[in-house]
Order: structure tokens, then sequence, then C-alpha cells
């Protein structure tokens, strides 16, 4: 008999995708030897999306025979089923909504995309052998099939009106020009085995032909093409992003008021910390001096070995004290991201089986000098005890959840949330009294809170409220948003513009860190009240690190309950 269970139809689910979405096959670790890349035409979409409906009719047959209960309050169902028939029904739905509003024909942006899955794809497959590497060569032939269908769907958008601002477009023509001109493809393979190596320079070669091809056409075709798309996306487009980042139906101006108020809160925080470092200057000077004068590291590979470092104290730290780490979860290796990556570091998971593990990614965009007072706070959000042991936990508890839970159902508030916690506990924890790695960690709590302030601002055209002293009254554009940005986090001019193009192209995924955090916050001062004096911090963490994905609109109510 067909098990109906909401864990078992979730599993299968990931089953499906896999099979037809072969990256998600190589990020899980469940397909070895796949060499297929998706098929991203308007077809291949239509496939993913009769999948997503397929698995939401089952889940329906499920709630109406009494086994799944996915949009009851739980009926005699055990927690875990709920979680997971909730989860799987609320990311169905908010999926299938971007389906039907066109958003995979207008898939250009710095994150995310095809360009980039395409590479981080390689980065991720095995390639310990020679079939390791034949495979590669295998899937490095298909890349020109895959960015075909590719061009096919942002055709398709472009006939049917549907098109991404021309900043989208010129910006990954120009992550495309920094692959090209490293050569990345052909330096990738080269690392294959002698016998190997002229099939996989051939490969890598036709692979570079392919994005040479896609770079010509969002230059020559699709900008021109996209003339007049604004940068916002409005409202009604909004709302259905921030569902899909979020797992909830926001309040835009609520959200949009609570940015506001942790920017002020943090301004107060970054004068007072920035007084530590140079009496009497502004939080500006303080930043400046730290980047010229600072603790800084020399030198590309030296800097990912510190940073290796870093984790690996921080595993020592907090095993056992205020997490119980499984042996799998103590490995996290710091990793140089390949040319052409957007400016913000950025984290892999591990394989289910752990064979993959876990890695932090940081874009050196051309530097060889690293201050690291600003580095620090990121990597406890990116490594441990940020993404890496959230998404690995997950992982080590994954016969308790279902997969969908525990992989490519988590919910960007969820696990940014959790990560931007992390930084929070660090500096509860004492490990941030050093005071320019301190102002490094409010500055990067500053950069969040102005990303909600910023994000939703641009997209609904929302103007800077009369009260403040920046500007006051005027409608937000990504002009003002920069200038905002680069006075209250001190950031560069090429950090900041690609910051920028990151949240006009991926509307909402920006605001999700913050409401997060927010909701973690609430759910852990909730379950403290709850337990009085009885309060485990330790226990609390695991066990909230073992219920696997939630959106907003279930987190902060399971938390409290732990």
């Amino acid at each position: 008999m067909e098990q109906t269970t909401p864990r078992a139809i979730a599993d299968a689910y990931v089953e499906a995708l896999a099979d037809l979405d072969p990256l998600i096959g190589t990020q899980l670790g469940i397909r070895p030897g796949a060499d297929a890349l998706p098929d991203l035409s308007p077809e291949g979409h239509e496939a993913v999306a009769e999948a997503r409906r397929a698995t939401l009719a089952r889940l329906d047959a499920a709630e109406a025979a009494g086994t799944g209960a996915a949009g009851a309050p739980g009926g005699d169902l055990p927690a875990v089923e709920r979680r997971a028939a909730r989860l799987l029904r609320e990311r169905l739905t908010a999926r299938l909504a971007l389906d039907a509003a066109g958003e995979h024909l207008r898939d250009v942006s710095i994150f995310f995309s095809p360009v980039q899955l395409l590479r981080s794809s390689l980065l991720l497959m095995p390639n310990a052998t020679d079939e390791d590497w034949a495979v590669i060569a295998r899937r490095l032939r298909n890349v020109p099939g895959s960015m075909r269908g590719y061009l096919a769907s942002l055709d398709e958008g472009v006939a049917r009106g549907l098109t991404a601002a021309p900043r989208q477009a010129e910006a990954v023509a120009g992550q495309i020009d920094a692959l090209i001109t490293a050569d990345w493809y052909r330096s990738f393979a080269a690392g294959g085995p002698e016998p190997l190596r002229a099939e996989l320079d051939e490969a890598a070669g036709l692979a570079t032909g392919a994005l040479d091809g896609v770079r010509a056409h969002l230059r020559g075709t699709y900008a021109p093409a996209a003339a007049g798309t604004p940068d916002g996306v409005g409202r009604d487009r909004y709302r259905l992003a921030a569902r899909h980042w979020t797992g909830a139906d926001l309040d835009l101006e609520d959200a949009y008021a609570y940015g506001w108020d942790e920017f002020h809160r943090l301004e107060g925080e970054i004068a007072r910390a920035a007084a530590e470092i140079l009496p009497g200057e502004p939080p500006l000077a303080a930043m400046e001096h730290l980047d010229r004068a600072g603790e800084a590291v020399e030198g590309v590979e030296a800097i990912r070995v510190w940073l290796q470092e870093l984790m690996d104290e921080a595993t020592r730290a907090l095993d056992g004290t205020h997490f119980d780490l499984a042996p799998p979860v103590r490995r996290v290796e710091s990793m140089i991201a390949p040319p052409g990556s957007a400016a913000a570091p950025y984290y892999t998971r591990p394989s289910l089986d752990f064979s993959r593990p876990g890695r932090t990614w940081l874009p050196t965009q051309g530097a060889t000098r690293f201050p690291v007072w600003a580095l620090v706070s990121t990597w406890y959000h990116e490594g441990l005890p940020g993404h890496h042991l959230q998404l690995a936990q997950w992982l080590v508890a994954q016969d308790r959840i279902s997969r969908f839970q525990s992989t490519i159902g988590s919910v960007s508030a969820n696990s940014e949330g959790w990560a931007l916690y992390a930084e929070r506990l660090m500096d509860e924890l004492g490990h941030l009294t050093d005071p320019g790695r301190r102002l490094g960690y409010l500055t990067g709590q500053m950069t969040r809170a102005i990303r909600v302030i910023i994000d939703i601002g641009m997209h609904l055209g929302l103007r800077v409220p009369a009260g403040e002293g920046f500007h006051p009254g005027e409608a937000w554009t990504p002009e003002l948003a920069a200038e905002f940005f680069r006075l209250h986090t001190g950031r560069e001019r090429d950090y900041v513009h690609s910051e920028l193009v990151r949240y006009l192209g991926m509307p909402a995924q920006a605001i999700s860190y913050k409401l997060g955090e927010r909701a973690w916050l609430a759910g852990r001062e909730a379950a403290r009240a709850a337990a009085g004096g009885a309060f485990d911090l330790k226990a609390w963490h695991m066990a909230a690190l073992s219920l696997g994905s939630l959106g907003l609109d279930d987190l902060a109510d399971e938390l409290a309950a732990l």
C-alpha cells in the first residue's frame, strides 16, 4: 500500500525534483554519477511545476483520508508529521504562485540564477577518481544544451512582457566576463587526471563558449528588449517573493518600521563601540582606521587558513558547553570563492551522508589584503554556530524529520534568521569583546537592518520617514540607497553596488535576515519565560536545531513550545 503520510509524500517529492533537476541531486549527494543538467526551457519548468501540483494533490488526498491533516491544526497526527505537512504545503503553494506569475521566465540575478548554480554545482561534484572526472567532463558537455533552454525561457519572458531590469542583465554578463577572463572552466578542468586532460579541456571550452553565448544574448538581445523595466518590482510581485523567502504573508509596513527601529538602536550601539577605537571620531573614521591600521591578513591562501582556524576555534569553544556537536558537524571547510561571485560570503551545505562537508566561501574581489574586523562575526554567521551548525544538524536529525525539511524545504528567514541570531549569541557569550571585532558585528547587524529599509523601500517606492535626518520625505531609489548604505556601514563602493544589484534582483530575500532573527529571539524568550529557572539554553538550542525547516508563520510558536 502506498505510503501517504506527510513525511513520505515530502520525501517522494525530493526524489522527483532530483530527477527533474540534477543539480539538486548533486547538492544533496543522492545521484552519484549524474552528468545531466536541468532542462531550463519553458517545457522543463512546466515539468517541475507539474511535479509540485501532483505533490500538492497527494497531500490534499492524504488530508481528505485523514492521514495528512496538512491544513488543519494537527488532528491526531504526531507533531513531526504535522510540521512536515505544513511546511510542504506552504512551500508548494508559495512556489506555484511564483510559477503562475512567470517569475522563472525572468530569472536573471547575481545569486541563484542558472549561471551561478551551474558553476557552483561543479564545485560540489566528487572529484577523487578518474571516473568522477569523466562525469564532470560529460556534465561540462551538457552546458550548451542547458543554456539554450535558459535562453529560450528568457525569450519566452520577453514575448510575454516578463523581463528583469536591464541592470540585472548587465550584472550577470559582468559575472560571465570575470569567469571568461579568468578562463575559469578550463582552470577548473585542469585539476583532472592526465589521461582525461584533453577531454576535459575540450568540454570546458564548450562550456565557456556556451556562457559566452549567454553573455552576448544578455547584452545584445535581452537588455535592449528589457529597456524600461523598472528596478523595483512593485507591491504585488514583492508580496509573492516575500512569501517565498519568509514563509509568511507579511505586513510590509510593519516590517519597514521594524527596520527603522533596529537602525536607530544599532546607530547608538555603533557610536559607543566606535568611541572605544577612536574617541571623539565618528564611526566611519573608526571603520576606516580598522581597514587601514587594524589587524589584517596578507594573502589569499593565508586568509583561507585564518578563517579555517577561526571556525575550528569556535567548534572547540562551543562543543559540549553550548551545543552538543555530532562528529560530522565538527567538520567545516573554508574555501575561496571562484571569479564572478557576488561580493558577499556564502555557505554550501554538506551532502546528506557528509561525504562532502559544509563549506564557507570568501569572494576576494581581487583583494590580497584582508582586514579581519568585519570578517569574524561573518564567519560565525556562515560557519559555526551559524549556517553550518543549523544545516548540518538538520542532516543529523534527518531520521526524525522529512528529507524535505532537512534540505530543499529550507526557508531563508529561518536559516538566515538563525545565522544572524548566531552572531548575536557569540556576542552574548563573550566572543566579540575585542573592540574592532565587536564593531564589525554591529556593522553587520546594521547592514541587515538597512537591508529591510532599502529593500522594501526601493521595491515598493516608499519614502524616507519625515522625521529622519537622511533625505526625509524622498522616495527610495538605488542611488539614495547606495548613499545610505555607505554612510552607515563604511563599505566600499564596489561592495555596495554588488549588494544593491543583489537586492533588486532577488526582491524580499534581503529582509529575511532581520525578520528571521526577530522570530528566533521571540521564540527563545517565550520558551525561557515558560520554563523559568529550569530553562536550559543548550537543550533548547539542540531541540530547536533538530526541528528542521519552518516558515515564519510557525517558527516563533514552535520555538516557544520547546
